[in-house]
């Protein structure tokens, strides 16, 4: 079954069907968003390779923490992202917000290919190496929320969960297509190749991809929510300060509901594959085979997610998440450390089937905390800021604690504690599933 086809109703989405106005808004925002986290996620892919280009260090563990920081320092920015891109698309309009943001992680993904390294200037590459992941993150700040309220407000009542389930399947297929780029670099190039120009090749193709997802975007119309609020002239003036103060509670419950996200995503999708290599000594090869499997397994059921969303509500999926986060992930992790290529297979995969149904119904569940005129800077601000201090840093923090206690399994607590978090949040948030979106 096609893509096409789930999206246009003909299979698990149900009776109300989208017309060809909103099917080709929706298939081009999903490809867009797609190629915008390919070329923010290939980075964390190829570690272990820029770690040691850009920061030689004395031990290989202290690269490796210089090399996270940096994964890190790109979502600094992201909140920042969220107030400039989050007011022009509540003042100007999503379409007109989502080029300009993809535009701007194309020509700093390109320029990350570009960049000398440190046997040739020193110091000065792993600056411009920060430089880079500074203005891909303002980016990002800038496009979750963005792609969320798009697919979200284009989206009939009953399929919201659905259609913005899309948005979650878009950024596990950009991740996927970074992943399986290192898989195929990897296993293809000596390693010496790989060292010298392999790792440019994602980088530069960023450019490429940054610019489909341009033009694509370029031809989409605005949402129907967005269009009808801008004609009766109720477009806010200041969308930051009504996030912050008349919508300040459900901007503090999307940063609850946010933790567990961020870091079991960046935790099991990107870090788990490095801490498989250098923690367990798999051989990096299988490491990304297995990620980059358990992508594709990621991918295939969040759009089945967001539609049981649709029908058993929000709430439930995203308790069961958690719930299965803090029974399983020791247990996962445990089992992996042993080398076994099955457990590590079998453990990442399960721990990435809860993740999804914690993704399938997530877009949703933000967007149905705000209205149309602060949705999109709201929204980004409430999930950007604990994307930035607890998912950004979340392999540099693992990395650390592995460090900090000669534990190969320290990095389960800080996942298990996020899951506990946001179990606790959900208390306080109500069931928007089957209410009229605001």
């Amino acid at each position: 079954m096609s893509d096409e086809t789930l999206i246009n109703g003909e299979g698990l989405a149900g009776s109300e069907a989208l017309t060809q106005k909103q099917r080709s808004a929706i298939i081009a925002g999903v490809i867009g968003n797609m190629l915008e986290w390919y070329d923010f996620g290939v980075y964390g892919y190829f570690v272990p390779v820029i770690s040691k280009l850009f920061f030689p260090a004395s031990t290989p563990i202290v690269s490796l923490l210089l090399t996270f920081s940096v994964f890190g320092v790109g979502f600094v920015m992201r909140p920042v992202g969220s107030i400039v891109f989050g007011h022009y698309g509540d003042r100007h309009g999503r379409k007109k917000a989502l080029s300009a943001v993809i535009l701007v992680m194309a020509v700093s993904t390109f320029v990350v290919g570009l960049l000398p390294t440190y046997d040739s200037v020193g110091v000065l590459a792993p600056l411009l190496l920060v430089l880079a992941r500074l203005a891909q993150g303002l980016s990002g700040g800038g496009e979750w929320g963005g792609a969320a309220a798009y697919l979200v407000e284009f989206a009939p009542a009953r399929r919201r969960g659905f259609i913005g389930s899309w948005q979650q399947f878009s950024v596990g297929a950009g991740f996927l297509l970074g992943s399986l780029t290192a898989a195929l670099l990897t296993t293809s190039l000596s390693a010496d190749d790989l060292s010298s120009w392999g790792w440019r090749v994602p980088f530069l193709l960023g450019v490429l991809v940054g610019g489909i997802g341009l033009y694509l975007r370029m031809q989409l119309d605005d949402t129907p929510k967005y269009t009808e609020m801008a004609d009766h002239g109720e477009v806010s003036g200041l969308p930051i300060r009504e996030a912050l103060t008349t919508h300040l509670k459900p901007t503090l419950l999307a940063f609850g509901i946010t933790l567990h996200n961020t870091v079991a995503y960046y935790a099991v999708l990107i870090y788990m594959t490095n801490w498989l290599t250098t923690a367990v000594k798999m051989p990096r090869s299988t490491a990304l085979w297995i990620g980059t499997t358990c992508l594709c397994i990621f991918v295939v059921l969040v759009p089945l997610m967001g539609w049981i969303s649709d029908r058993v509500g929000r709430k439930p999926m995203l308790i069961t998440s958690c719930i299965g986060y803090i029974v399983l992930t020791y247990p996962v992790f445990y089992l992996a450390s042993t080398g076994s290529v099955a457990y590590a297979f079998i453990g990442q995969a399960l721990l990435v089937a809860f993740l999804a149904i914690y993704a399938g119904a997530g877009p949703a569940i933000y967007c149905e905390l705000f209205p149309t005129r602060v949705r999109y800077t709201a929204l980004s601000i409430g999930y950007n800021i604990p994307v930035a201090i607890f998912g950004g840093f979340a392999p540099f923090i693992a990395t650390g604690l592995i460090q900090a206690t000669g534990s190969i399994l320290a990095p389960v607590y800080y996942v298990i504690a996020a899951a506990v978090a946001t179990l606790f949040t959900m208390m306080f948030v109500k069931e928007s599933a089957f209410s009229p979106l605001r």
